[in-house]
């Protein structure tokens, strides 16, 4: 199966669909957190991530919009209430078995308390090889990687809505993972100005 994998789309839905039109066919679409942002919701991203049926998980922006900080910014009367509650019941992590593959989606870390910034060069990315896990996705640091660490591979897709990551000239990107050859592609795209 071919997977894409988005990750700190921050209510951008331009990078969104930048990012699906990339990717070209994929079986499934994965989202490992921060779709929106701390203070503002995206009723289009987390639509067109509800529309596909992606596998979505919550992000620190997540948390704080919809814990005890995000009461006022939830209170918008412009919040499609149907994906908020979406959004909602998405969980931290979440482990999927598929073509045989053991695939754990995090945001930031497998271990807790999550939050970490595990950045390519961190020695705190051998942690991430005592996963029990065949392949590992995360997001949090908007920065690309592809790394094998001990018998588990390792993945980051880098962002697809607000990019952060000077090793590819300051653009967007998204990845797409074969669950079969695990080779995994990252696509670089630029980011568009805002307002567009």
């Amino acid at each position: 199966m071919k997977l894409g994998i988005v990750s700190d789309l921050h209510c951008n839905i331009d990078g969104l669909d930048r990012a699906l039109e990339i990717m070209g066919p994929i079986d499934a679409l994965l989202c490992l957190g921060d779709s929106i942002s701390e203070y503002s919701f995206s009723n289009a991203v987390i639509g067109r991530l509800r529309e596909l049926d992606a596998f979505t998980i919550q992000g620190n922006h997540e948390e704080v919009f919809l814990g005890a900080a995000g009461v006022r910014a939830r209170s918008r009367a412009d919040i499609d209430r149907s994906l908020l509650e979406w959004l909602a019941e998405r969980p931290h992590r979440r482990e999927l078995r598929i073509g045989g593959k053991r695939i754990l989606l995090v945001h930031s870390t497998p271990w807790e308390p999550r939050g970490s910034y595990v950045l390519p060069h961190s020695s705190a990315l051998e942690r991430f090889g005592e996963a029990d896990a065949d392949i590992v996705l995360y997001g949090h640091t908007h920065r690309q990687l592809v790394r094998r660490v001990g018998r588990v591979l390792v993945v980051n897709p880098g962002s697809a809505g607000e990019a952060r990551d000077p090793r590819n000239g300051g653009q967007l990107s998204c990845a797409v993972l074969d669950t079969v050859t695990e080779e995994v592609v990252v696509r670089d795209f630029p980011a568009l100005p805002v307002g567009r």
